[in-house]
This record gives C-alpha cells, structure tokens and sequence, in this order.
C-alpha cells in the first residue's frame, strides 16, 4: 500500500473516513460488538440517540455491507442488526480512536478553551 496517499474526493481514504466520521456510525457499531441487538436493545446500550436516528444509521450500516439486517416473522414481528465480517474489521481502528480520545480529550478540550478565549 502506498503509504503517501492523496486524499482526493473520490480516493478509499475518503470513503473510509466517511464511514467513521459521521457522529453514530462508530457508536453504532460498537454497541454491535458483542453480537446481534434490536433496535430498542441498542437504544439502550448507546443512550441518547432517537429510534429515527438509530434507524436512519442502521440503514446506513447495512447500504455499505457492514451490517446486515435480519427479520423474524411472528406476533409481534422483530428485527434484529448484526456486524458483517466487514464490519467486524472497524472494531480495532475504532476501539484505537476511543483510545486516543481517552487519553487526549482534556488536552483537546484546554485547546478549545484558549482558543474560545482568545478568540
């Protein structure tokens, strides 16, 4: 792989952080970590995040092969969403940026205050 890459509009690199930038995609993904969930399941596990936003990420999800969504017939029906194989292999790029932030979020946030300040 060449590792001076141009991050041009339509590169893998832009593709790849744009999976990850958005706000719930990571999250989402996390809480799918440990294996399948229902929609209510994950509400619960990330805290915070609307049923129409938890919706519209998890479509988002499966539209790139990284999750997959599987329903079950019966009264009342049910969904449930599970990691692909691809999907899985956001988990250490993911779990190394949660990592990071651990341990720079409060000089990120001094940053933020001086700048605020000086502003």
């Amino acid at each position: 792989m060449d590792t001076d890459l141009a991050f041009l509009a339509d590169c893998r690199t832009r593709l790849a952080f744009d999976l990850v930038s958005h706000t719930w995609n990571p999250v989402v993904i996390w809480a799918l970590k440990d294996g399948p969930g229902r929609p209510g399941e994950l509400r619960a596990r990330i805290g915070g995040i609307s049923q129409k936003v938890l919706t519209q990420t998890l479509r988002r999800l499966e539209s790139n092969g990284l999750v997959t969504r599987r329903a079950y017939g019966g009264s009342p029906p049910r969904v449930e969403y599970e990691l692909t194989s691809l999907g899985r292999t956001l988990l250490p790029p993911i779990q190394a940026f949660g990592a990071w932030a651990h341990d720079h979020g409060d000089e990120v946030t001094r940053a933020q205050d001086r700048y605020t300040r000086e502003a």
